[in-house]
């Protein structure tokens, strides 16, 4: 069992919800909604003691499934008191030591262990952007992996992602989508700041939309037409931050080497001012009037309507990026 939020209305939903095994491959239901306050299910008798509303336990068991106090007290843990919870904490961490002695003995499958799973977990635990830390991921990171729903590990994803700092959102993008791969500059594995951010958008649309279409990571889900819910987030996190600041040495190489570049590849796809404002269904001058931020919800948008696997022509999807990257050339030079 384990906990899953959701986010709907702007607003935090929660329920409680189970990986199973079935057909070959691990699902997940849902066994119990606890709405936008779990803590309303926390029962405090006195002291430092508290403990989970039977109601809880009896509607899980009604589906099929014991579960014990041990278990929602995991679950609910977040939502206790924050007095109790310091009461408390110095004995769940002694629970937890022991709960890993025994899992220690468990032997992870790491050839089970998809590779975007992989590249995420190493930079979590390590922080690093080298990734040739990979093959040498220690068995705990891997047996956070294992023997769990799509569902369940993507939710695991969601709390450890909450620890990343503002400054390494956009880096964490570049490196867990494998993005230095498509350049040869000897700078694209540690500065990616330095490389034609127009290239390096493009090959992470082209990245993510491979994931999207990959059947050996949504095991169990059915991702349907549009993109992703658990995709769509690492579309904010890549459009909507930006690489750690450096120093000024830094910021005037990344500016000169702008300014400076030799060489630039054609454009694949050639798009108007005209077709681009058709394309985003505006005006000239209300695209011009858009920033940087503004275009890219605006073409997030577009994206999802016209992606092939929600129906639409990849032809246009294609014509829809081309223009989405010739606004922001034109912004940046304004």
């Amino acid at each position: 069992m384990y906990l899953a939020s959701t986010t709907a209305g702007g607003k935090l939903h929660f329920t409680i919800r189970e990986s199973y095994l079935g057909g070959g491959v691990y699902l997940h239901r849902e066994l119990f909604d606890l709405g936008p306050t779990p803590g309303r299910f926390i029962v405090y008798p006195g002291g430092n003691a508290f403990y989970v509303d039977e109601a809880v336990e009896n509607a899980i068991r009604a589906h099929g499934t014991e579960a014990s106090q041990e278990d929602l007290e995991t679950i609910f843990w977040p939502f206790v008191r924050p007095d109790i919870r310091y009461k408390l904490e110095p004995f769940r961490r002694q629970e937890r030591r022991l709960k890993d002695d025994r899992h220690a003995k468990q032997i992870p499958r790491p050839e089970g262990v998809h590779l975007f799973d992989k590249r995420r977990i190493c930079f979590l635990k390590f922080g690093q952007m080298e990734q040739r830390s990979l093959s040498r991921l220690p068995a705990s990171a891997i047996r956070l992996l294992q023997d769990k729903s799509r569902d369940e590990i993507e939710q695991g994803f969601l709390q450890m992602e909450k620890a990343l700092r503002p400054r390494e959102i956009k880096t964490y993008t570049y490196v867990i989508f494998d993005l230095q791969q498509h350049f040869t500059q000897r700078f694209a594995k540690d500065t990616p700041e330095l490389l034609d951010q127009d290239d390096v958008d493009r090959c992470f649309i082209e990245a993510i939309c491979k994931l999207h279409e990959d059947p050996g990571f949504w095991f169990g889900i059915s991702t349907g037409g549009r993109l992703h819910d658990y995709l769509v987030r690492y579309v904010l996190m890549f459009f909507d931050h930006d690489y750690a600041s450096r120093s000024l040495f830094d910021d005037y190489l990344r500016d000169f080497m702008n300014r400076h570049r030799e060489y630039r590849p054609p454009e694949s796809v050639i798009v108007s001012m005209e077709e681009a404002g058709r394309i985003f269904d505006q005006s000239r001058e209300a695209l011009k009037k858009l920033t940087r931020r503004e275009l890219g919800r605006l073409y997030r948008r577009r994206a999802q309507d016209l992606h092939p696997d929600k129906g639409g022509d990849h032809e246009a999807f294609l014509r829809l990026t081309a223009a989405y990257h010739k606004l922001l050339r034109a912004k940046k030079g304004a």
